[in-house]
């Protein structure tokens, strides 16, 4: 079962042996996949196109192994770009990550917020927030977001950068953590400015006091 508490040195992920939650309470605190714009989910560098969109899914499903157990894959080298846009506005507090077997797991994670779209090129930038990462094949590994600098986000990218040494990474599920709000919908109020004649510039029989909206 996941521990939450002290930092072990794994770049922000908790894994004290201290506190622990629940199976119950990890699926509903891990519920944010169902927030995603999954049709607009980008994953730059994927093998197989719209696999990347696979990983996310509920907590209690990420050991599920019907159908050759869904992963994505890095395509020309290990690097992997996910473009995450979600329904609402998010307030991100944690990240889980099973990574592929051995030396196919991540060994880095970059976090990006309100960046939609981002390519390789733009993720040389600096991230809102970085981790080292350790291997871990049964989600229970939680990364700590600094919820500061993450409270407002419709659009999170994440980057892993390199694995521990394969040449190719392997990503079987990823779990977002937070908070959710709804988008409010700004309606749009349109005012009608009323032009008044001024007798002075006509004759009286063309003068009419009527308004007209100026288009």
């Amino acid at each position: 079962m996941a521990g939450h508490g002290h930092s072990h040195g794994c770049g922000g992920c908790d894994h004290s042996d201290e506190l622990t939650v629940s199976e119950a309470e990890l699926a509903s605190q891990y519920s944010l996949f169902q927030k995603i714009d999954t049709f607009k989910v980008q994953c730059l560098n994927e093998v197989v196109d719209g696999s990347g969109k696979e990983v996310f899914k509920p907590w209690d499903q990420r050991l599920n192994v019907d159908k050759a157990r869904v992963f994505v894959e890095s395509d020309a080298d290990e690097e992997l770009l996910f473009n995450i846009p979600f329904t609402g506005n998010v307030k991100l507090k944690g990240v889980i990550v099973i990574g592929g077997e051995d030396n196919f797991h991540p060994s880095e994670m970059k976090l990006y917020k309100n960046r939609p779209n981002m390519t390789f090129d733009d993720a040389a930038s600096a991230p809102d927030q970085e981790f080292e990462m350790q291997p871990d094949r049964t989600g229970t590994l939680e990364y700590t977001v600094k919820v500061a600098r993450f409270n407002s986000v419709n659009s999170l990218s994440i980057y892993f950068p390199k694995n521990f040494g394969e040449d190719t990474t392997k990503v079987y599920y990823i779990g977002l953590k937070g908070d959710f709000t709804e988008a409010r919908k700004h309606e749009v109020t349109i005012t009608n400015y009323e032009a008044w004649a001024n007798p002075a510039d006509h004759k009286a029989k063309d003068f009419n006091p009527m308004s007209h909206d100026v288009c």
